[in-house]
């Protein structure tokens, strides 16, 4: 190929990537961009967004103003600080919580209901049920047009009820309604552990778990994707931001690597 066809070819390459770029752009609600945008959300919690990319995962699992959407184990409320102002006023946000006696998540209830209180104005009402052992009722039969998990995975399958929990989905949500996971991916040449002592999920052991509970596959998404991601940290995922249990420990290595690399995955419960 001549020089001035090797230009031109460059040239329209980089159109037609940034044509992909501003069309997948356009994709995401205004409202939801707003409301990613908003200065009421903590400022440590924000500056993960570009790790994170919440628009474009939210909008890959469909998220619409109008939809009854639950999020199970919130956390520390990245997300609720998302989905309860951008639902508040055509939709609803529930989160199915943990109790006390999930030890790894019952220090975040409190500062949970502490964010929600702050904010009700802009919330709106956002409701509360049970997620813990015995209790998988995330939401009423049929009631959720989409069930949302980030990164908890792993700790159902290490408290060996990961089946329960997805089960307990798929009552919950509507005829048609979709399931959205997102968790640390796992390596493919290593089995998997059953209970996740790394925090780390073979992608295709989650998926076989959400078609045991009557789910459709429908697709994945790479944004969370991180190549330098090892899978082999001496605390397991938490060695990586944003916990860096090792502390200072080869610090500057780990931020470098930086967040895990992460699967995004989409399930649809069958319409009839």
């Amino acid at each position: 190929m001549r020089p001035a066809q090797l230009l031109l070819a460059a040239v329209l390459t980089a159109a037609v990537v940034a044509s992909a770029a501003v069309a997948n752009a356009a994709t995401v609600d205004p409202a939801l961009t707003a409301a990613i945008a908003s200065p009421d959300r903590n400022p440590k919690l924000a500056a993960r967004d570009g790790a994170r990319h919440p628009g474009e995962e939210l909008t890959f699992f469909g998220l619409k103003a109008d939809q009854n959407v639950v999020e199970l184990w919130p956390g520390g409320g990245y997300w609720t600080e998302i989905l309860a102002p951008y639902l508040a006023a055509h939709g609803h946000y529930t989160a199915a919580l943990p109790t006390s006696a999930d030890a790894e998540e019952s220090p975040g209830i409190k500062h949970w209901h502490e964010l929600v209180a702050a904010h009700r104005a802009s919330y709106g009402t956002v409701s509360e049920t049970v997620l813990s052992a015995g209790h998988f009722d995330v939401a009423p039969p049929g009631s959720a047009d989409l069930v949302l998990t980030f990164r908890n995975l792993h700790n159902w399958m290490g408290s060996g009820y990961a089946e329960q929990v997805l089960a307990g989905c798929f009552r919950a949500l509507k005829p048609g309604g979709i399931l959205g996971i997102e968790a640390h991916r796992g390596r493919t040449d290593q089995p998997q552990d059953p209970k996740a002592d790394s925090g780390y999920v073979r992608e295709d052991y989650a998926i076989a778990l959400a078609k045991a509970a009557g789910f459709t596959y429908v697709g994945s998404s790479e944004i969370l994707a991180n190549p330098r991601d090892t899978k082999d940290y001496p605390k397991g995922v938490w060695t990586l931001p944003p916990t860096l249990t090792l502390g200072d420990q080869d610090r500057a290595k780990y931020l470098a690597i930086g967040e895990a690399d992460n699967f995004v995955l989409k399930f649809r419960k069958p319409a009839h």
